[in-house]
Parts: structure tokens; sequence; C-alpha cells
């Protein structure tokens, strides 16, 4: 994964769709854990499983460990990990996955926002457009959908989404400001290795975690997790933290505009219809990117 020259558009774009494609399906698994396990343990398990396979490569790092950034490291484990996945998770017991995937989509313009008024950067307009246009395409695409059912009387629920996708704004501005010049290996290792020692003592020592997996699908269940952790979360977010590295906070995060269109995808082979209006959209998607891809 080294050798991947990841300053190279074509790169980068695949990078983009590579990741749209993982955490697109992402929804799919978390329903599947949430037939046997409740939101609180499917998070833990999320992460301890990633400390565990990760806990190799934050031995391999251990230098990059140091007083200055330990905190950062710390940050980027809470707002990019612990809190956005039981928060998501949280909400799709009371909400649709669909309307989750719009949410998500607000991950972009909070990392502007963020960026500008916490980070003290400057955004080109074509910035703005770009973010603009992406948020626009990805409510269309979704209104437009045969999943479009969200629910007509606001519940609690929806908020939770918002919260995760502003903790990731918060998240991609961290990396990109203060942990830039560090290794995106030891950031993703590190970072998980902050909270997985937590998740892990709250998943064996208070949970009922070891009862629910001797469950009827406990195995089963805990199989998706387990993809969910190793693939959508292990591996997807050490690319993520490439893609942060060697591109901007903005195109990195436009990934979220890409997630509706693979849900779309998924509703496809489940024999859904695709029209023309969904269509659309889902160029006014790749049209914003392209114009947050053109700037700095």
């Amino acid at each position: 994964m080294q050798s991947i020259n990841f300053k190279s558009r074509p790169v980068q774009i695949a990078t983009l769709a590579f990741l749209s494609i993982i955490w697109g399906s992402s929804f799919i698994l978390m329903k599947r854990g949430l037939e046997v396990f409740p939101a609180d343990e499917i998070a833990a398990l999320r992460m301890f499983l990633v400390f565990a396979v990760l806990f190799p490569s934050t031995i391999q790092h251990f230098s990059a460990l140091k007083p200055s950034n330990r905190w950062w490291f710390f940050a980027v484990g809470i707002f990019g990990s612990a809190l956005p996945y039981f928060l998501f998770v949280t909400a799709q017991t009371e909400i649709s996955s669909s309307l989750s995937g719009i949410l998500n989509s607000l991950t972009p313009l909070f990392t502007l926002i963020i960026a500008v008024f916490f980070f003290k950067q400057k955004v080109r307009r074509i910035s703005m457009i770009g973010v603009s246009l992406g948020l626009i395409g990805a409510v269309g695409l979704i209104y437009f959908s045969a999943e479009h059912k969200v629910a007509q009387t606001f519940t609690i629920y929806m908020v939770l989404p918002i919260i995760a996708s502003a903790s990731y704004g918060i998240n991609v501005n961290i990396i990109k400001t203060y942990l830039q010049n560090i290794n995106p290996v030891a950031v993703t290792a590190w970072s998980f290795a902050m909270i997985g020692p937590l998740a892990g003592f709250y998943l064996f020592g208070i949970s009922d975690f070891v009862s629910n997996i001797q469950r009827p699908g406990g195995l089963e269940s805990f199989g998706y997790i387990a993809i969910l952790a190793v693939v959508g979360t292990a591996i997807a977010v050490l690319i993520f933290n490439m893609l942060i590295k060697h591109t901007t906070a903005l195109f990195a995060s436009s990934v979220t505009y890409l997630i509706p269109i693979i849900a779309i995808l998924w509703g496809i082979l489940d024999g859904e219809e695709f029209n023309l209006i969904q269509l659309i959209f889902v160029f006014v998607i790749l049209g914003g990117i392209s114009l947050i891809k053109s700037s700095k």
C-alpha cells in the first residue's frame, strides 16, 4: 500500500470510489449486526477488533507517539471513530439507512465550516460551490430514490448522524492540520490504540456481549461486524488517512457524497428502479467533487 502513488489524480479518484463502495455497504452490515447485538456493543466491538488487527502496526510505529502529539491521536480516535461509530449505529435503530446516508453527506459541509472558523484556513470560492453542489446532489439522489421514505415527524435520532458528520469534519481537520507529517499508518494505528483497550474493557467487562454472542445467530452477526471492522474500518480508515495526507480535507471528506450512490446501486441489484432524475443528481455530485478537487 505504501507503494501506491496517492499524489496521482487517477489514484485519488479511484481511492475515493473504493472508499465509497466500502462505506456505502457498511449500513447493511450494521443492520445485520443489530439483529443480535445492541448499538453500544457493535460500536465497542468494531473499535476493539480494529485495535487488535492494527496492534502490530502500533508496535512498529511506537516512535511516532510523542508527548506533543499523543492527545491529537486520542482526538482522532474519539472524533474519527468512537463518537461517530456509536452515533450512526444508534441512529439506525430508529431511522432508515437512506436518511443516515443523506445526513452523512453533511460531512464536507462541516469540514468546510470547521476549517474556516476554527482552524482559520482560507477556502476558495470554487470549493464552496463544489461542497454545495455535492450536497444538492446527495439530497436529490436520496429524495428521488425508491427508499426515500423518511420519517414525517422529527425524532432525536435524526440529530445523531448530524453530530457524527460534524465529528468527522473535526477529525479530518485535525489530521490535516496537526498530523500531516506523520505516517498515515501510525496515525490510524495509534488513534485506535487510544480507544481500543477502553472499548475492550467495556465490551468484556461491562456489557452483555459474551452472552449475546451465544444467542441464535450471534456468531453470524459477529461475522458481519468483523467484516465491518477489518474491511470497513481498519483498511478503509488507513486508506482514508493516506488520502487526507496527499489531498485536501475537503476532497477526502467528499467521499460521503458518493455513499448514497452506492446505496442506490445496492438497490438496483436488489431489483429497485433507477430513473433519469437520479442519474442527473449523480452527475451533480461528480461535478461538485471535481470542483473541490480542482482547488487547494
